[in-house]
């Protein structure tokens, strides 16, 4: 279609900001909780609904000379991590240094900004993927202080589940109580699709061709939910299927066939995570893969045409016939694997709850010890003699349970590492 750009790129870009009522209302929080100078500003939203699109135009009208921003990608941080990562965000050269050492050094150059009239800003993206020690020490960052005046400013972005999270958590209270504004990015309203597929494709220099059937936005609507990454998604897609077929027009039946097409990928990408072995499953990844493997030989063999010259049976005898043979004497063997690893599996789970048990009446037993013990009048110096080498005895046993308790999480863990199971170990 001669474009010089792509209209419905995924990637986010400032210059297609489309300023949607859910967008404008989120870009008048941000500003007000900008005006405020302190605390933090919470945008979320579902995969895909606009977050970082809106905080690029964001940047865009920050100016330089009067803000600092920093910008942190996360994913699964604990605290000490994100102050490491916090640090480098705003090119501190921290590689070294403890957390002591790096929250120091963000200090300073918080205090070199100020001095030189500048507010400084953290954005963090993906904040549901933060873990509360991560979030506290955000908490914490934000507390530094020029006099009265606070040095740093933060704006967390997220998925839905973070704003649970915000809402719900105990242990959140005091960063709660430091949000100054907070947005939920909402679908695009149904009468908003069509405006906003005319602004990328305005912007990128169409002219009119394709056309597009008045008929395709409803239907885009529903399909896409109002999300606009979706609405991309589906709109890139239609508009490859226009230009095979070399349509002037884009049509709502071929929006259908668009849709039908991504739902049948959605269906295989179903299917093939339905063969992959899971943490929680019994099997082996080995055995999964020998069940993969006979089933595709065996729609391999089907597909095979049969020769007028040849029989079939004879075509099964030399080569499929093999085939299968072996797919199931490797499965015999990978089943005789997960019996053996299951069997010694039992044994480590008895074994574990055998040494739980003893450890805890080796508890109990320390406990009415030290009652005796607090009892001094009770025995004279010969009964407390004996009472202390028992505990002592006892209090050496506990720790050698806790020692062998742990030694067989090790081979737990070892033995989940070796058969390629990280996420289960």
């Amino acid at each position: 279609y001669n474009l010089p750009e792509r209209p419905f790129q995924l990637t986010p870009d400032p210059a297609f900001y489309f300023e949607s009522v859910t967008h404008k209302k989120a870009l008048s929080y941000l500003g007000y909780g900008l005006n405020q100078g302190e605390g933090f500003v919470v945008i979320t939203g579902e995969v895909g609904a606009g977050k970082s699109t809106l905080v690029a135009h964001l940047k865009e009208k920050l100016a330089d000379e009067r803000m600092s921003v920093a910008e942190v990608v996360t994913s699964a941080l604990d605290g000490e991590e994100m102050v490491q990562v916090a640090a480098r965000s705003f090119g501190l050269d921290v590689e070294g240094r403890d957390k002591a050492g790096a929250l120091a050094a963000i200090e300073n150059h918080l205090h070199e900004q100020a001095r030189d009239g500048k507010r400084s800003l953290l954005i963090v993206d993906e904040s549901q993927n933060l873990s509360i020690g991560a979030l506290e020490e955000l908490r914490m960052l934000s507390n530094f202080q020029l006099g009265s005046h606070p040095l740093l400013q933060m704006l967390l972005l997220g998925q839905p589940e973070f704003k649970t999270l915000i809402a719900k958590s105990e242990e959140l209270e005091q960063l709660r109580q430091r949000i100054i504004a907070a947005h939920h990015l909402e679908p695009m309203q149904i009468g908003e699709v069509e405006p906003y597929i005319r602004h990328r494709l305005d912007h990128v220099g169409w002219d009119g061709n394709p056309e597009l059937d008045n008929a395709l936005f409803e239907r885009l609507h529903e399909a896409s939910g109002g999300i606009p990454r979706k609405i991309n998604q589906i709109m890139t897609r239609l508009f490859l299927l226009g230009a095979v077929e070399q349509q002037s027009v884009l049509e709502a039946g071929m929006l259908e066939s668009v849709i039908e097409e991504m739902h049948g990928d959605d269906r295989d990408e179903v299917a093939d995570e339905q063969l992959r072995p899971r943490p929680d499953q019994n099997l082996p990844a080995a055995h999964a893969v020998a069940e993969a493997r006979l089933a595709a030989q065996a729609s391999t063999m089907a597909e095979q045409p049969a020769f007028a010259s040849e029989p079939v049976e004879a075509k099964l005898s030399e080569t499929q016939l093999r085939a299968i043979e072996q797919a199931f004497t490797d499965r015999d063997k990978d089943t005789e694997t997960l019996r053996e690893e299951i069997a010694a599996l039992v044994g480590l789970k008895a074994a574990m709850a055998l040494r739980e048990d003893e450890s805890s009446q080796m508890r109990e037993e320390i406990v009415k010890l030290r009652d005796e013990l607090g009892k001094r009048d009770s025995g004279g110096d010969d009964k407390l003699e004996e009472i202390t080498k028992r505990l002592d005895k006892l209090e050496a046993r506990l720790d050698d349970q806790e020692n062998s308790l742990r030694s067989v999480l090790e081979k737990l863990i070892e033995f989940f590492e070796n058969n390629g199971q990280r996420e289960a170990a």
